[in-house]
């Protein structure tokens, strides 16, 4: 049996695929007119051509529409196996707001949307793709399929992520065994896609560190998109007048006045996230801070550059 969804969240979020859409098209449109201009996202079946290779496949129709050697892919060379993986612990509901939406995200909208569009650009280059949702447990976990069926499935899955929120189950983050497991559920080497705020208990950041390792250990590739309200959680401004603050895992509450203990917190976050980024490194993972508040290119570029350099 499915939960009852509510009809008044959902919406604002109505139809993810048709925005996940809209929101591929204007970016590769602004592309287009970027540097990046000629960027082959568009062609699922076509890679540059190299000098001193046969001319026997070049596509002479794209050449004369975009005036670029493009040369024909056969279909096992165009190939991605795309796993997904989304931290849904409740710390991802950060900044809680009375009204959330595209324009006004918090960390696990702004997660979804990105999925979403990554999807919509995997569906357009032929690609499989799965996805993977934890918290304190892993709660979807899916191989990955080229199938019109299993698109639909999968926006399906992220717009249930979009309507409901987890600001009162107190879900805690168990990333570093979640990964850990998962891993160990992709059987075919695979790019894997982690959107998370990596945020758990401190004396965990080996184990951590252990699970993107995990990763690599079974050959796969990695993009880290470190998921984070950088004015809030990284630098911390807020106004000097009380606040009570809530652990969104937790509930425990404490009232202090920001400036009394800004400068260790901005300190101990980031240390924590040069670690994070330092062991990334080590790892030939591709770590990238992906603030809520700037927008999908900063995900998007990223995906298809690593996509590009995989083939």
């Amino acid at each position: 049996m499915t939960d009852p969804i509510n009809q008044s969240k959902i919406q604002q979020f109505i139809n993810l695929e048709l925005i996940a859409k809209q929101v591929v098209e204007g970016f590769i449109t602004g592309l287009h007119k970027s540097p990046f201009h000629g960027f082959s996202v568009e062609f699922a079946e076509h890679r540059l051509y190299n000098t001193g290779e046969s001319t026997k496949h070049i596509d002479w129709k794209l050449f004369g529409r975009t005036d670029k050697l493009f040369v024909k892919r056969f279909e096992e060379e165009t190939n991605l196996r795309c796993q997904i993986i989304i931290d849904n612990s409740s710390s991802m509901n950060f900044p809680v707001k009375e009204k959330i939406s595209i324009e006004n995200p918090n960390k696990i909208t702004f997660s979804v949307y990105c999925a979403a569009a990554i999807i919509q650009l995997l569906k357009r280059q032929r690609d499989a793709v799965g996805l993977s949702i934890f918290s304190d447990s892993i709660d979807l976990h899916s191989q990955s399929k080229s199938t019109s069926t299993n698109f639909k499935l999968l926006f399906y899955e992220l717009e249930k992520l979009l309507t409901v929120q987890n600001t009162e189950n107190f879900k805690k983050t168990f990333a570093a065994d979640s990964i850990h497991q998962i891993a160990e559920s992709i059987h075919k080497r695979s790019l894997v896609v982690i959107f998370s705020d990596m945020f758990e208990n401190t004396s965990k950041n080996d184990a951590l560190f252990s699970s993107l390792q995990h990763l690599k250990h079974n050959k796969h590739e990695v993009i880290l998109f470190h998921v984070v309200d950088k004015n809030k959680e990284m630098d911390f401004n807020f106004d000097n007048s009380p606040y009570k603050f809530i652990d969104i895992e937790s509930g425990e509450e404490i009232k202090i006045h920001p400036n009394e203990i800004k400068e260790k917190y901005v300190s101990a976050i980031n240390d924590f996230k040069n670690e994070l980024k330092l062991k990334c490194g080590q790892y030939k993972i591709d770590f990238v801070e992906a603030d809520i508040n700037k927008g999908f290119q900063q995900v998007l570029l990223p995906y298809l550059l690593k996509r590009e350099r995989m083939f």
